[in-house]
């Protein structure tokens, strides 16, 4: 494919613009839920270190920095380390109820949660939101044909004469298929395994608009290029039979303005799901990480930094994917949006943790009688917080790195 670099360049600026618009309505989430309970809110900056310009609207002080990857919002009294002025001494945020403080703490997490629904909203009702679970409703139907080179299946075109079985036993474009010969399948994935299995005459079970429809179709046995070269783009002329019965599974689904609102949801749902599957298989994936840097093949599976993030986005406007580069924005958004409501400190979440606990404290301070003990000493914790940074460094090092000298690239 013909590269187009201007176009390239142009989706990384996008895309790094995106995080950098994310991650600074991040710290607005914060701000916003501070003021909104009466907390002092001293600074709200974009950015890191040399300072841009700022200015002061009543008594916050709002700036940009020259280094703009992250941001900042200074609230009076966030933990009992801070320094706190006289007059800052009864707003300050370690004196308010658990609750308003989680509300605060949590706030820049569901910032990221609602700017993914935002994104994908705007996905179903522009492009239509992708196929992920592979669900087993007809997008098209074609017809069953075969080819014994690679290069023959990418030209493949059907032609008059050609045998469709689907559109011949009343298959039609919205039609799920839930069963094979009686037995019932979860996903196309399941199906098309037990179709390509089959000659001759099938029952098909499909759901048609709530309504469960038997059909019987014409499974038609074809030649195609082995599995393994078919998969490398090595020319072949190695073939296997396999079943075909002539149809193009929905790749994607556009919705109304009205229908995309349930739609995104349930979508929201599954990439939440997905995401914390991929949170919790990280560590296992660190290792191959390491591999590609030393050049071994880069696994699309392993993490990506927000650099590599940025060139799958320069790749996906490069190519027109719009809806790949939406997609992956708000893929990033939810990952950074539970990624920090894990526990640890520095992040949001051990700070919601450390709430908790003085809360769970108290209480049983409380039953015995005893005055509340007071904020956490975070100088007790400061060694548990270094390891966490330097061990999160070493991880943002490493996936940089190999984003840089490594790339994962969308497939052909």
């Amino acid at each position: 494919m013909e590269s187009n670099l201007p176009l390239y360049a142009l989706g990384i600026v996008l895309f790094a613009l995106g995080i950098c618009v994310s991650i600074a309505l991040h710290e607005a989430g914060h701000m916003m839920t501070a003021k909104w309970f009466g907390m002092k809110v001293r600074r709200y900056f974009v950015g890191f270190g040399p300072t841009l310009f700022s200015f002061r609207r009543g008594e916050t002080e709002y700036g940009l920095k020259a280094v703009p990857l992250g941001g900042f919002c200074d609230i009076a009294g966030m933990t009992a380390l801070d320094d706190i002025k006289p007059d800052e001494n009864s707003r300050a945020m370690w004196r308010y109820k658990t609750w308003k403080r989680t509300v605060v703490l949590a706030a820049g997490s569901f910032t990221h949660f609602i700017i993914g629904f935002i994104v994908l909203y705007i996905l179903a009702v522009s492009l239509g939101l992708p196929n992920i679970d592979g669900k087993a409703q007809v997008g098209a139907l074609t017809c069953a044909k075969g080819a014994t080179t690679t290069e023959e299946l990418r030209t493949l075109s059907c032609e008059p004469g050609d045998p469709q079985p689907a559109k011949d036993s009343g298959v039609l474009p919205g039609d799920v298929i839930t069963a094979v010969e009686g037995k019932p399948v979860a996903d196309w994935s399941e199906a098309q395994e037990a179709i390509q299995r089959r000659e001759g005459t099938v029952q098909l079970t499909v759901d048609r608009d709530g309504e469960a429809v038997p059909l019987e179709i014409e499974v038609i046995q074809v030649a195609l290029p082995n599995a393994a070269d078919a998969e490398s783009g090595e020319e072949t002329t190695g073939t296997r039979q396999i079943g075909m019965i002539g149809i193009k599974v929905e790749g994607k689904f556009e919705y109304g303005p009205g229908a995309a609102v349930p739609a995104t949801v349930a979508f929201t749902g599954e990439m939440f799901e997905h995401t914390w599957q991929a949170l919790m298989r990280f560590p296992e994936r660190m290792p191959k990480v390491v591999e590609a840097i030393f050049g071994g093949e880069r696994d699309p599976d392993t993490p990506v930094s927000v650099v590599g993030a940025s060139i799958i986005g320069g790749e996906a406007a490069e190519r027109g994917l719009w809806d790949v580069f939406l997609l992956v924005l708000a893929m990033l958004n939810f990952f950074v949006g539970v990624f920090n409501l894990l526990p640890l400190l520095p992040l949001d979440g051990g700070h919601i943790a450390i709430t908790w606990y003085e809360r769970v404290r108290d209480w049983f301070r409380q039953l015995r009688g005893k005055a509340a003990g007071g904020p956490v000493d975070y100088t007790k914790l400061s060694a548990v917080t270094m390891v966490v940074v330097i061990i999160g460094g070493a991880v943002v090092l490493l996936t940089v790195t190999a984003d840089i000298v490594n790339p994962i690239h969308l497939p052909q």
